[in-house]
């Protein structure tokens, strides 16, 4: 017997509206030992059942003019069949039936998805390939709760949302289907029908783990278990490192500009991987940190408006690419870090906005949900479903991808209600105050779920306030971030380098300032691609003077930056002196390095990276104030400034020195706290760096019966016109 269709339910999946196909489509019971098996078939002449146990066949009936197909057969529901069906053109395919196959999101799934707290949610969402009962598919889920319909559509079933409706669990908001024969490679999307104002969209997926090349944006099927890893020994050996007591010297980088091929199109990433860590160990970096590759869709936004949370863009590769990429590097010895965009996201069409026709992952109200600054949304942290998806991205490129560390973008942007806001323009919190309080208790939980997670990885917040203990544990109040990007310490230094060197005298504090903060927090003393694009000019064309006085000023500027406590960070191109503003249209200036100005730049900062690599006072105490000390800090007149770095051995320890005036200080002295001969290690105006080669002639001993500054004893030294001294005591060395 037949089981009779309600005439609304029949015309609703006829129309492609019927949110609940697994109550009309597949088997139904229909009497003792028997099951009624439906199928809509809207191209199909005809369609026979074949069971797969016997290979017993049936004619299925046409019970609708537009492609419903019915049988009924001995059996029951799970028993295995498939279609044979011939098209209106005469061609004949063989299928499976989706709705033969129950959903398999569970109820703690769906509990722990609603609460927030299913941190590995991209396993349970997205489009993952599965096999059921020997078929091979993939299994669809999204979370669209305001709508009543969803589809998933794609060039398996020619976009046709009638064909591949989606199952809610209960009322959970969450749809899943399985849909046998699809497979890697498959384009698709989600089909929404919305119950609000009757909003239609049709959207990628949130959880998709690849996607169409840019401009195309749909969702593209993808198996991410496949790669087989041979870093277990980075990992080994990551999660057991003291990042706080270990140089870190990072290389930061725009994929898409770094290097382009012949025809200035976008690299592989296997080729980029192969470039870059053979540069990188080259020139003694020890981290590279990549400008945003989740997916996006405008090449301006440098990756910071994104599309994709689970994606690496296809603008390089595959994600096997990209997990090449990360593989070759830890091989390597180069550590792996990610910006990762959780404080906004665009209003494109195809994405997160508006999902499911109401403001999903978005606040509906501007105050609280559009970004004044650059015109986009800013998620909704107080909603779990939210939470969860942005913890879960996270979590996925450090356990998926091997990533190292996340350095968060924009973290002021999400502390803050009135950020870039006008009075009457945001709404306070419950307390009448500006603190986003659901934004700084995602932030905590995501630097407790990160460190608890994955051992070893690291976390950077690019937090411009001062906002108190930023990377501070959560358990003593802090936000729980590894280290904070200095942004005072960059904009002061490059302020006091634009300067003619002889207005200097009246800005020193600009030198000395952040040494009075420097260790309330665990910073990274970046240069970063933020102070080199919108009519900013390159960290070369900053410095005041002439060509001669540039080069040496950045030269000076590095040495500094290095022997400053805290973490370094370079943009791409800083370390060869790239002249042009950085664009993300071209590939950085390499043919500079023909011209020997520009190779000594290179030069200095290799044989630095590899000094400080070799220093342990130079990192071994960023964090504390053990590490640092100044000699001279007041020489107003003469800019010039004098310090050491300590290290757990407090008898190893550096003298820098570093003269701000394009004056050569003859017979300067300084005060040091031990007898000896002070060799001097790195000097920044040596020649082969495109210096002048001012120095001391390889070192300096002291004068014993000399008392300078608080120390006993004193050294003279020449100190280099735009010049930094690192000087060592040689405890070897015999006065001749």
């Amino acid at each position: 017997m037949t089981i009779e269709l309600h005439p609304g339910a029949l015309a609703s999946l006829l129309n492609g509206d019927h949110g609940s196909p697994y109550n009309i489509l597949g088997p139904q019971p229909a009497g003792e030992g028997q099951i009624s098996v439906r199928t809509f078939q809207p191209y199909a002449q005809t369609v026979t059942l074949i069971k797969d146990a016997t290979g017993e066949r049936f004619e299925m009936t046409r019970a609708h003019q537009d492609g419903l197909f019915e049988v009924t057969i001995s059996g029951a529901r799970g028993d295995l069949y498939h279609y044979e069906a011939k098209t209106k053109r005469d061609t004949s395919v063989t299928f499976y039936d989706p709705y033969a196959f129950e959903p398999q999101m569970t109820e703690f799934d769906v509990y722990l998805l609603r609460q927030g707290r299913h941190f590995d949610s991209y396993e349970k969402l997205g489009a993952h390939i599965v096999e059921r009962e020997g078929v091979r598919g993939v299994r669809f889920a999204v979370w669209a709760p305001n709508a009543y319909r969803v589809s998933v559509i794609g060039d398996f079933n020619g976009w046709d949302a009638r064909l591949h409706p989606m199952q809610m669990y209960s009322d959970s908001g969450f749809w899943e289907l399985f849909i046998p024969g699809v497979d890697e490679g498959a384009v698709y999307r989600y089909s929404i029908r919305s119950r609000n104002m009757g909003y239609r969209g049709e959207k990628s997926d949130p959880y998709g783990f690849f996607s169409e090349f840019r401009p195309a944006n749909a969702s593209v099927v993808a198996e991410l278990d496949r790669y087989e890893w041979g870093d277990a020994h980075w990992i080994e050996q990551r999660a057991t490192r003291d990042m706080f007591k270990q140089p870190m010297a990072t290389y930061e980088v725009h994929l898409g500009s770094w290097q382009r091929d012949e025809n200035g199109q976008c690299l592989n990433y296997r080729e980029i991987a192969r470039r870059l860590a053979a540069y990188c160990v080259d020139m003694g970096y020890t981290h590279v940190e990549l400008m945003p590759i989740t997916e996006y869709p405008f090449d301006g936004s440098w990756g910071y408006q994104v599309t994709g949370y689970f994606a690496p863009t296809s603008r390089h590769g595959s994600p096997e690419d990209f997990m090449y990429f990360v593989d070759h590097l830890h091989q390597q010895g180069i550590g792996v870090i990610l910006d990762w965009v959780p404080a906004h996201f665009p209003k494109d069409g195809h994405a997160l906005a508006y999902f499911d026709g109401t403001h999903l992952y978005e606040h509906a109200d501007p105050r609280q949900g559009e970004h004044p600054d650059w015109g986009t949304f800013i998620f909704n942290y107080g909603r779990n479903e939210v939470r969860n998806f942005l913890l879960s991205s996270a979590l996925f490129w450090l356990k998926k991808y091997h990533i190292d560390g996340l350095r968060v973008d924009a973290v002021a942007s999400m502390l803050y209600l009135d950020y870039s806001r006008k009075q009457g323009e945001w709404l306070p919190n419950e307390y009448g105050t500006n603190e986003n309080l659901a934004a700084i208790s995602f932030v905590r939980e995501f630097n407790t779920l990160v460190h608890r997670e994955v051992p070893g990885a690291i976390t950077i917040a690019e937090e411009s306030t001062s906002w108190a203990m930023v990377s501070r544990p959560t358990y003593v109040g802090g936000l729980g971030f590894t280290f904070k990007w200095n942004m005072g310490w960059m904009h002061d230094t490059l302020d006091y380098m634009k300067l003619n060197p002889i207005h200097r005298r009246y800005h020193h504090h600009l030198i000395t300032f952040a040494l009075i903060y420097a260790f309330n927090e665990n910073f990274i003393l970046s240069l970063s691609h933020d102070e080199v694009v919108h009519l900013k000019g390159s960290l070369l064309t900053k410095m005041a003077g002439d060509w001669w006085q540039k080069f040496a000023g950045l030269r000076l500027l590095f040495a500094s930056q290095y022997t400053m406590p805290g973490k370094k960070l370079h943009f791409m191109g800083q370390e060869f002196g790239q002249w042009n503003e950085w664009s993300e249209e071209r590939a950085l200036d390499w043919y500079l390095l023909d011209l020997p100005t520009h190779q000594g730049v290179q030069n200095f900062m290799r044989d630095l990276n590899r000094l400080y690599a070799a220093q342990p006072a130079l990192w071994e105490h960023d964090f504390d104030g053990k590490g640092f000390e100044w000699i001279e800090v007041n020489d107003i007149e003469n800019s010039v400034f004098a310090y050491m770095r300590f290290g757990d051995d407090r008898a190893d320890f550096l003298l820098v020195v570093c003269n701000y005036t394009p004056v050569v200080r003859s017979g300067y002295r300084i005060g040091v706290p031990v007898a000896g001969y002070y060799r001097e290690i790195m000097n920044s105006d040596a020649a082969i760096y495109g210096g002048g080669d001012v120095g001391n002639g390889g070192g300096a001993w002291t004068d014993d019966d000399v008392p300078y500054h608080v120390h006993q004893q004193s050294v003279k030294l020449t100190l280099p016109p735009l010049g930094c001294l690192i000087l060592k005591l040689d405890r070897d060395a015999v006065k001749g």
